[in-house]
């Protein structure tokens, strides 16, 4: 049966709560709050606790309830293998890079290392990039992987989709282009924060409804509908699956839109001090980073 129609929760955040120190699960009491934007703020977030221990594994409402003291990252690292990442993914991403449309996929991967999560945590621009002054930002709907799957079909992709997150893919695209590989650009510790919400599938009858937007230091500079990707997220998936088992937990990138600092007139770059927010429309919210140096 499809995990699209099997859901005890339409969106779910993973927290540590003010009385208390474990993480739990628990989906916000207030289904419109924007729990990116009220972490941020200090404002109270109320959560209706969940049984499970993962977004992956949440279990039933418990009937008790909790305020947030810190959001955390979805799905921890442990839990996401290898992330999957599409490059060059919309169609106006690829024609402000003066790049062909591709005609399949271009896959890199991030490891499991580089997961972060929203604000209050940070990103952190590695001092053997820091030279560069290359560190660029991507953001993305991340989609997440609910059940084990290979070698799917289009028709059937969704059937293994569990749901939705935003996602920011740092870059360092000095790094990037003396490559003909990107991982190495793409892979240092929190390179890949998400978060703040996760949607169930089952909350979006049309993903090419959904938008993204970006802003850095309170300036908009990305804002798409997903109705620009090249790739829709039924391909990807089922891309990816031929002859390689994705696991429950996998994390997929599906692309940056148009906007992104390194191809910007003036160029843009991420520097200490800065603050990226990627928001992503039907109850995700607003993952929001500040940007600092390695110590």
């Amino acid at each position: 049966m499809s995990i699209r129609k099997m859901s005890s929760f339409s969106r779910l955040i993973r927290f540590i709560p003010q009385a208390g120190k474990r993480p739990l699960i628990g989906q916000p009491s207030d289904p419109n709050l924007d729990v990116g934007l009220a972490s941020y703020e200090s404002k109270p977030i109320e959560v209706n606790v969940y049984s499970g221990d993962s977004i992956l594994n949440a279990g039933e409402p418990t009937g008790e309830k909790a305020t947030v003291e810190k959001l955390l990252s979805p799905l921890q690292a442990g839990e996401v293998g290898t992330i999957r990442c599409i490059g060059l993914n919309y169609i106006k991403h690829a024609k402000e890079v003066n790049m062909p449309i591709p005609e399949v996929p271009t896959v890199f991967m991030k490891p499991s290392t580089s997961l972060g999560g929203p604000w209050p945590e940070e990103t952190i621009l590695p001092k053997s990039f820091l030279k560069d002054n290359a560190a660029d930002y991507e953001a993305e709907l991340a989609v997440v992987i609910g059940k084990q799957c290979k070698n799917v079909s289009e028709a059937d992709a969704l059937d293994y989709l569990l749901g939705f997150t935003a996602a920011n893919d740092v870059s360092s695209r000095i790094q990037q282009f003396a490559q003909s590989q990107w991982s190495y650009s793409k892979s240092f510790d929190r390179a890949c924060p998400i978060g703040p919400a996760f949607v169930h599938a089952s909350q979006i009858e049309d993903i090419g409804k959904m938008t993204i937007q970006s802003s850095l230091n309170g300036q908009t500079v990305q804002q798409s509908g997903l109705d620009d990707l090249i790739f829709s997220v039924r391909k990807i998936i089922s891309f990816l699956s031929q002859g390689t088992t994705l696991m429950p937990g996998t994390i997929i990138l599906t692309g940056t839109p148009a906007g992104v600092g390194w191809t910007s007139e003036p160029r843009r770059v991420l520097k200490a001090g800065d603050e990226f927010r990627v928001r992503v429309s039907h109850g995700v919210g607003t993952l929001i980073n500040k940007i600092v140096e390695e110590e």
